[in-house]
């Protein structure tokens, strides 16, 4: 078989020669640049995408000419953009069904699509019922049919009593695990106790799956209220006003965080081969305990979010209550020591996601001198107008998702990193590594034969302005607005089909993404 053949039984042929082979090229789409991410090198590369599949067939490290196939075949050099694979965002919050005014499937992954990611997964919480029973994992797909613009997969979630159906939802191709240790904000998905870990570790320890955890526990001592602050009250001596952040992030210590990871470790040993996850780090104080625990051969990865690699609670202003989310966005150094962290050797940071979390904008509480408030936005915000800033009862979560790799890449440019090793970086924590995360690596988060043909095309040069016609999440309330962000995609495709291009939106009248069900075979 030629090298840009399909593997079609009535290949075409032309008279050119590649490398010597006849080109045999049937049903293929091909793109190229003099820049694209493969094998962990920055290099011109021509990508040939199978119309009939919508696998890679090829990838070759240069620049095949367009007359080297049939004519008419779709061929587009996109240099001097680069190529670089499908952004996986492993942490995405769609809450449909049960909470689809806060978001949904429709409007959640057009928001993906926009921004290069190319397959999301989905979080068990907070749509009702949320994905902790089979029956829930059902509801979820039948909510999900016809609404993906992108690549969808699940997690299952872990609370307490649900032991009994989490190697069923093994079964039905959820991707992971995740529970909390600290109260979640919504009642039909609490936390779960040592003991319930301990069941659960039992339980999946030979499934090949990740258990995942919301990682904050009540310190045993504490100057804060426990059960006051779980549920995002204020402490009973709270340490400002409610509507200055430093008063909200006073009452989450990164002790919180360093006392659930602790816990975790501790557990560890029930299921010494089961792969075990922190979700969205904040906190720098744990990265020594999970470097330790890595070296002694326990099996503890982590993730951080772009918001605490790009914002700081030194800049948030008074009742922004749009960077509110828990763990907290911490001070600036601390942000400094995550991305000092992601550039060591052997990180325990593998992953960045977005933690898209999004809510109807009368849950933030935002006064009216924040954009978005209801006050100032009454064509996207509707309910209560008790727009008092308050921290603690405001909803926690970050709207960001297909914002997610402008934010970074504007980050990078801001700290003056090399580019080059940049975009290799950003491959490895936002494609490969969460790919690998959710045991998909065999088909996605790579420019690599036999691959999902997921590509989105990257302008690290051109500038942007986040505003209403760029935030494509249902909700449009975000910290990122307003905001001035390098770097665009362009395009972005699933699985050899254009779904967005930033020029002319979408150009398909329906989405084409697929539900990623198959039962995981790796762990």
């Amino acid at each position: 078989m030629a090298p840009y053949a399909t593997g079609t039984t009535t290949p075409h042929t032309i008279d050119h020669a590649i490398n010597g082979l006849d080109v045999k090229a049937p049903g293929i789409t091909v793109l190229v640049s003099s820049r694209a991410v493969v094998d962990d090198s920055l290099t011109p590369a021509t990508i040939v995408i199978s119309t009939l599949t919508g696998e890679i067939t090829s990838v070759t490290t240069s620049i095949v000419p367009e007359s080297a196939f049939p004519h008419g075949t779709p061929y587009v050099d996109h240099s001097p953009a680069v190529l670089l694979p499908g952004l996986v965002d492993a942490h995405v919050h769609l809450n449909e069904p049960g909470r689809t005014e806060w978001e949904g499937f429709w409007t959640g992954t057009r928001a993906a699509a926009f921004g290069g990611v190319t397959t999301v997964v989905d979080m068990p919480l907070n749509a009702i019922p949320p994905t902790t029973t089979v029956a829930g994992l059902k509801e979820k797909i039948e909510a999900a049919q016809g609404k993906c613009w992108v690549d969808v997969g699940f997690y299952g979630g872990i609370i307490p009593g649900n032991v009994g159906e989490l190697k069923g939802l093994v079964e039905g191709g959820v991707r992971g695990f995740k529970g909390f240790m600290i109260d979640s904000g919504v009642e039909e998905f609490p936390a779960v106790s040592s003991q319930d870990i301990s069941l659960v570790f039992e339980e999946l320890k030979d499934s090949p799956t990740t258990v995942m955890f919301h990682a904050e526990m009540i310190p045993p001592i504490s100057a804060s209220v426990g059960d006051d602050v779980q549920v995002s009250l204020p402490p009973l001596e709270p340490s400002g006003p409610l509507d200055l952040y430093q008063t909200f992030l006073d009452s989450r210590p990164s002790s919180f965080e360093y006392y659930a990871i602790l816990e975790i470790i501790a557990l560890s040993e029930i299921a010494p081969n089961l792969p075990l996850h922190v979700v969205h780090l904040s906190a720098v104080e744990a990265i020594d305990m999970l470097r330790e625990a890595r070296s002694r051969g326990v099996k503890i990865t982590a993730e951080t979010c772009y918001h605490y690699l790009s914002l700081a609670a030194e800049n948030i202003q008074k009742g922004d209550t749009r960077h509110k989310c828990c763990p907290p966005i911490r001070s600036q150094s601390n942000q400094d020591g995550l991305w000092d962290e992601l550039h060591a050797n052997d990180s325990v940071l593998k992953t960045i996601v977005s933690d898209h979390s999004p809510c109807t904008p009368n849950l933030k509480l935002l006064p009216s001198h924040v954009p978005g408030s209801l006050a100032t936005s009454k064509a996207t915000c509707n309910g209560s107008t008790d727009n008092t800033g308050d921290f603690f009862s405001a909803w926690g979560g970050i709207s960001s998702v297909g914002l997610g790799l402008s934010v970074l890449w504007t980050e990078i440019a801001r700290r003056k990193l090399p580019l080059d090793a940049a975009l290799l970086n950003v491959v490895r924590w936002c494609c490969v590594n969460t790919a690998l995360q959710v045991g998909l690596e065999d088909s996605k988060g790579a420019l690599k034969e036999g691959f999902d043909g997921d590509v989105a095309v990257f302008d690290p040069a051109e500038e942007w302005e986040v505003g209403e016609s760029t935030m494509l999440f249902r909700n449009k309330c975000s910290p990122y607005q307003g905001k001035v962000l390098k770097g665009v995609v362009r395009e972005t495709w699933v699985r050899g089909v254009k779904v967005h291009a930033r020029d002319s939106g979408f150009e398909r009248k329906a989405p084409t993404g697929r539900l990623l069900l198959e039962p995981r075979t790796k762990r």
